[in-house]
C-alpha cells in the first residue's frame, strides 16, 4: 500500500477538528502542563517555512506531554492590532479589521495544514472588543494604583488619598514623579478636587506626562525603540525624530528591582537573563546637585563614581534637557539651537551606538563645583540621553573614555585624580585598588572608602545623597494610531477620568481617514462620534460636548504590547464575560510552563508581561508573580538567496562563472525560478520582472547559473519558501521532521529544499515497515532480541532528546531505528505499536494512520508513552577477539556470563583455533572475561 500522505493528512486534520482532540479541560485529575508560542501578528504575507520552527518544537513537546499523562493547554490566537494593517488602510482605504480578518484566515489555513495540536476553542484576538475590554480594565486598575516602595507592592490609590488626608506625603515612600512637592495633611485637605487629581497623577502607575518620544512624521505616530532600525522606521524606512509630547506612560521603573531579582526564580537561558539585566541596568552611586552660576537653577546628575568628583572639568547635558534653552547665553544660542535640531533627527539607539563621532556645543553657562566652588563650563552633547539618569553628566575625563575623547576633541582640561596612573592618552576606569589623589579630603583614600566618604559629605552639606539608579525607564504607552485599543479615558477640565468597568468595552469608532487630522491630532480626531456622555454612559457626537455631562475622549490608542502583556491568562479562561480570568482557572493553570519564541522579544515584550503579571499579583488578581516558567528562544531558519548579475550600465546578465573581470550589479532573483542545480528559468525571470523582459543572458553551455548566499528569510530578498508548497509536495509530517532535522532548535540554520527528500524517503520507509507490498502486515509474533534492543535504545535516546529539546538528534535516532528494524525484517506488533506512539509527536498524521491500522479506535494522542526497559539493552553475548601471539585472527560470540575456564575450553575446541595451532600445543592461554582471548604458541 503506497504512502498517500496528502489523503492521510487531510483525513486526520479533519478528524482532530471535528472531535476537538486537543481541547484542554480546566477540570482534570491529571497534572497540568501549559505550552505557549509567542503571540503571532497575522501578516498579509502569510507564513514562510521559517515561521513554524518554534511552533513545531512546542507542538512536539505538547504532544509528548499528553502521552506522558498531562492535561496539556496548547492554545493559539493573534496579536491582531498593528501598524501594517493601518498603513494598508491609509494606502487603500480598506478598514484594518477587514485586512486583519483576511490575514488571520490565511494564517489559520496554513497552521492547520502543518497539523498543530492546538486548542482552537480558546482562540483570542487582541482586536476583538471582548478581548480589549479587559486590556482597558487592566489599564484602569493601573490608573487606580500606586507603588509603595516600603513594602514593594502596588496598592489602591484610595489608600494613598487616605494617607495624604491624615498625615500628608512627607513619610510616604512611593514611586512618583521627581517634581512632587511636600505637603501636610492640612494642606491636602484644603486642595480642590482638581488640585488633588493633579498631585495623584504624579503617583499613579499609569499617568500623563510630557515625554521624549520617537516621532515619525510620515507615519504620524510615536514608535517604540524596537520599531526603529538604523535611525529610520522599520515599517517604510521613514526618518524618525525625537520630540516632546504629552503621553500616557507606565511606571514600570517602580518594579525594576523585582524584575531584576526575580530572574533568579525562572528557567531562562543565562544570555536571555543577561539581556534583561542590561536593559534594567541597575547602578549604585550618588545624586549630586551642581548650582548654575548667576542663576537659581541647579543641575542634578547621577554618578556611579562620586569618588571622582574632584576630577570634574566640565558638564555635559543632553540636547533635550529642560534647562538648556534657559541657561544658554545669547552669544551661543544660534549654535546650540542648530545642534538641538540636528540631534533630534537621531534615535537614542543610534546615539548610544555611535562611539566614533564626537560632537557638542558650549552653552556659555557655567556650574559651580559643590566642594571647591570652581566654575565648570556646561556643554551639550548627544552622547548624553535625556531619558537616562537626569539627562546630565559630570564629566570626569580622566575616568571616563567618552568624556576623555570629548575633552581632547574640544581642548578641555583633563585633571588627573588617580595616584601613579597616566591618563594623558586614555581614561582609567579601574576601581578596586585605585587610590584617589588631588582631591582634597578624598586624597589618599581607596575607591570604596572614598565612595562612602564623599556620599556622607554630600548629604551633610545638602548637595547630594546616595542613590540606586536604573536604566529602565517608564514605558510610553500612547500611540498616535487608529488601529489599537482605545483608552477608556475622557477628560474633564483637562484631567483624565476613567469609564466605569460596566460600560466597557469602549469600542473603536468608524473614521473616514486613518491619517492624523489636518491640525495634527491622532486619527481618532477624525471620528465624528467620539465624546463620552457621563449621564447616559455612552459614546455620543462630538457636537454634544459641553461642560457638564459630555466630555472629549482620549484620541491616542494603546501600543501593540498592551494586549500581548496578559494574553497568556486569557487563554486559561477565554470567553469569560465576568473576569479576565477566573480565580479557579488561574489557580489550576498558574502560568506558562514552556514558552517558545524569538529572541527579538528578549526585553520589550517579556519585561512588560512580567511587569503586568507582578502588578496583577499585587492586587490579588493572580496567584503568580512570573508569567513564564521556562523560556526557549528558537533560532532563525535562514533563506538561501539567489542572485543574478547585471553588467553595469547594460541590460545584460552574465552567468555566475563569467563574472570575473566584469563590473556587475548583483540582483536578487526569486528562488522559485531556480532549480536544484542553481539554473535560472530565464523566461520565467523575464516575466517576473517586466523591466528585464528584453534583457540578454550570457549563459554557460546554454544554462544561466545563479549565485547563492545565505541570508535572513525575507519577502524582500525573494528567498521565502512557502510551507504550503512543501506540504503539498512532501507532506506536513515531512516538513515538521525536516525543520527539526536542520539543526539545534536554538541555533540559526539555512533552509535547503534539496535536503527534504531524505526525510520524505525516511517516512516512506517507516510506512513500508508496517506493510508487505500493498497489504498492512503486522504480526503478533514475539520480536527478536535485536528488535527489542533497537526499540528500547530508541525510546531511551528520543525521550532524553525531547526532554532536552534536542529534536534534531531525535530525528536521526528515528532514521537509525527504522533502518535497523527493516534489516531485521521486523513486523512485530510489540515493536511497531510503541514505535507509532514514539514518533507521533514529530509526525502525527502518519502515526495516527498507522495507529488506526493497528486496530485502535481512539486517537494515538491518548496512547501512553512507551516505557524504556534497561534489560533489553543488557548484552547477553560478547564478541571476543581471539588472538595468537597478540595478533587477532577471528572473533567468537560467547555468553557474557560464561566463566574463564568455559571460555578457554570453547575457544580451544573451535575448528578455527585448531587450524591456527596446526597440531602445536599452546604455551599459555590468556583469558580476560568480557574482553579478550590470547593464545601464546
Amino acid at each position: 500500500m503506497s504512502y498517500h500522505f496528502n489523503k492521510i493528512e487531510e483525513k486526520w486534520q479533519k478528524y482532530w477538528a471535528e472531535n476537538q482532540t486537543f481541547k484542554a479541560s480546566n477540570h482534570s485529575d491529571k497534572p497540568k502542563y501549559y505550552v505557549l508560542d509567542m503571540f503571532p501578528y497575522p501578516s498579509g504575507a502569510g507564513l514562510h517555512v521559517g515561521h513554524p520552527l518554534g511552533y513545531i518544537a512546542s507542538d512536539i513537546y505538547a504532544r509528548f506531554k499528553r502521552h506522558k499523562g498531562f492535561n496539556v493547554l496548547h492554545p493559539q490566537g493573534y496579536d491582531s492590532f498593528g501598524l501594517p494593517a493601518e498603513q494598508y488602510a491609509i494606502q487603500t482605504g480598506q478598514h484594518p479589521a477587514v485586512t486583519t480578518e483576511n490575514n488571520i484566515a490565511r494564517y489559520r489555513e496554513q497552521l492547520d495544514k502543518i497539523g498543530f495540536s492546538l486548542d482552537w476553542s480558546r482562540e483570542v484576538r487582541t482586536s476583538e472588543p471582548d478581548y480589549y475590554k479587559w486590556t482597558q480594565w487592566i489599564f484602569i486598575q493601573l490608573f487606580e494604583s500606586w507603588y509603595d516602595q516600603e513594602v514593594e507592592k502596588s496598592r489602591p490609590i484610595s489608600e494613598l488619598d487616605e494617607i495624604f488626608a491624615s498625615e500628608g506625603n512627607s513619610r510616604v515612600n512611593a514611586a512618583c514623579d521627581d517634581n512632587v512637592e511636600e505637603f501636610s495633611a492640612e494642606e491636602w485637605n484644603k486642595y480642590s478636587a482638581d488640585e488633588k487629581e493633579q498631585i495623584l497623577l504624579k503617583y499613579r502607575l499609569t499617568y500623563l506626562a510630557e515625554a521624549e518620544v520617537n516621532w515619525c512624521p510620515q507615519l504620524g505616530t510615536v514608535l517604540a525603540n524596537d520599531e526603529i532600525v538604523n535611525g529610520v522606521s522599520e515599517r517604510g524606512g521613514y526618518p524618525v525624530i525625537r520630540k516632546k509630547m504629552t503621553q500616557w506612560s507606565m511606571r514600570i521603573s517602580a518594579f525594576a528591582e523585582r524584575l531584576l531579582q526575580d530572574l533568579n526564580k525562572i528557567d531562562w537561558t543565562e544570555s536571555l537573563k543577561e539581556s534583561q539585566r542590561n536593559w534594567i541596568g541597575k547602578s549604585v552611586g550618588a545624586h549630586v546637585d551642581f548650582k548654575i552660576k548667576d542663576t537659581d537653577h541647579k543641575v542634578g546628575v547621577f554618578t556611579t563614581r562620586p569618588d571622582t568628583i574632584f576630577g570634574v572639568s566640565f558638564m555635559t547635558l543632553a540636547p533635550e534637557h529642560d534647562l538648556v534653552k534657559e541657561i544658554t547665553t545669547e552669544a551661543h544660542r544660534e549654535e546650540v539651537e542648530a545642534y538641538i535640531e540636528a540631534s533630534a533627527k537621531r534615535s537614542e539607539r543610534e546615539r548610544m551606538a555611535d562611539v566614533k563621532s564626537i560632537t557638542g556645543v558650549f552653552t556659555g553657562a557655567y556650574a559651580e563645583h559643590p566642594f571647591t566652588g570652581e566654575t565648570i563650563p556646561i556643554w551639550i552633547g548627544d552622547y548624553v540621553l535625556a531619558g537616562y539618569g537626569t539627562g546630565a553628566v559630570m564629566a570626569v575625563p580622566c575616568g571616563d573614555q567618552r568624556d576623555h575623547d570629548f575633552a581632547r576633541h574640544f581642548d578641555l582640561p583633563i585633571p588627573n585624580i588617580f595616584e601613579n596612573i597616566d591618563v594623558s592618552q586614555e581614561a582609567y576606569a579601574g576601581k578596586e585598588g585605585t587610590v584617589i589623589a588631588n582631591s582634597d579630603f578624598l586624597s589618599g583614600l581607596e575607591y570604596k572608602e572614598a565612595l562612602n566618604k564623599v556620599i556622607l559629605e554630600l548629604e551633610k552639606t545638602g548637595q547630594g545623597y546616595g542613590k540606586t539608579n536604573y536604566r529602565l525607564r517608564d514605558a510610553v504607552f500612547s500611540r498616535q494610531r487608529y488601529w489599537g485599543e482605545p483608552f477608556p479615558v475622557y477628560y474633564v477640565n483637562g484631567l483624565p477620568k476613567m469609564i466605569n468597568r460596566e460600560h466597557l468595552p469602549l469600542r473603536l469608532p468608524e473614521v473616514e481617514k486613518y491619517l492624523p487630522t489636518e491640525t495634527g491630532e491622532p486619527p481618532l480626531g477624525n471620528a465624528t462620534d467620539w465624546a463620552w456622555d457621563t449621564k447616559n454612559n455612552k459614546v455620543v457626537s462630538n457636537s454634544e460636548i459641553d461642560d457638564e455631562t459630555v466630555f472629549p475622549l482620549e484620541l491616542n490608542t494603546m501600543p501593540g504590547w498592551a494586549g500581548s502583556s496578559w494574553y497568556l491568562f486569557r487563554y486559561m479562561d477565554a470567553g469569560n464575560p465576568d473576569r479576565f480570568v477566573s480565580e479557579e482557572a488561574q489557580k489550576y493553570w498558574e502560568n506558562v510552563d514552556l514558552y517558545i519564541g524569538g529572541s527579538e522579544h528578549a526585553t520589550g515584550h517579556l519585561l512588560y508581561s512580567r511587569f503586568w503579571t507582578k502588578f496583577l499579583h499585587d492586587l490579588g488578581w493572580l496567584t503568580v508573580e512570573e508569567p513564564f516558567k521556562k523560556l526557549i528562544n528558537q533560532g532563525m531558519i535562514l533563506g538561501t538567496s539567489a542572485f543574478v548579475y547585471r553588467l553595469e550600465g547594460e541590460n545584460v546578465f552574465v552567468s555566475k562563472n563569467q563574472i570575473k573581470g566584469n563590473s556587475v550589479q548583483p540582483i536578487h532573483a526569486d528562488v522559485s525560478l531556480v532549480n536544484a542545480s542553481d539554473e535560472l528559468d530565464i523566461e520565467g525571470f523575464k516575466k517576473w520582472r517586466p523591466e528585464f523582459a528584453d534583457a540578454k543572458f550570457l549563459t554557460e553551455d546554454g544554462k544561466y547559473i545563479v549565485g547563492r548566499e545565505v541570508e535572513k528569510m525575507s519577502k524582500s530578498k525573494y528567498n521565502v519558501v512557502n510551507p504550503d508548497e512543501i506540504c503539498k509536495d512532501y507532506g506536513a509530517d515531512t516538513l515538521r521532521m525536516y525543520e527539526m532535522f536542520l539543526g539545534p532548535l536554538d541555533q540559526a540554520k539555512p533552509w535547503n529544499t534539496a535536503g527534504i527528500t531524505g526525510v520524505h524517503n525516511f517516512l516512506k520507509k517507516l510506512w513500508k515497515l508496517y506493510h508487505d507490498g500493498e497489504e498492512f502486515s503486522v504480526s503478533d509474533e514475539k520480536p527478536s532480541a535485536d528488535s527489542l534492543k533497537t526499540l528500547h535504545k530508541t525510546i531511551k535516546k528520543v525521550t532524553e532528546d525531547i526532554e532536552e529539546f534536542s529534536f534534531n538528534t531525535s530525528v536521526s535516532t528515528f532514521m537509525i531505528c527504522v533502518n535497523e528494524l527493516t534489516a531485521q525484517k521486523c513486523n512485530s506488533r510489540e515493536i511497531l505499536e510503541p514505535l507509532a506512539v514514539l514518533i507521533a509527536p514529530y509526525a502525527p498524521h502518519i502515526a495516527e494512520e498507522l495507529w488506526e491500522k493497528l486496530g485502535n479506535s481512539e486517537s494515538v494522542t491518548t496512547a501512553k508513552y512507551p516505557e524504556f526497559e534497561e534489560k533489553y539493552l543488557v548484552e547477553s553475548k560478547k564478541n571476543y577477539p581471539v588472538s595468537f601471539n597478540g595478533k587477532m585472527r577471528f572473533t567468537m560470540e560467547l555468553p557474557v556470563d560464561m566463566g574463564k575456564d568455559e571460555i578457554e575450553k570453547n575457544v580451544l575446541e573451535d575448528e578455527r583455533t585448531k587450524n591456527q595451532l596446526d597440531g602445536l600445543t599452546p604455551k599459555k592461554v590468556i583469558v580476560v572475561p568480557g574482553k579478550i582471548v590470547n593464545i601464546v604458541i
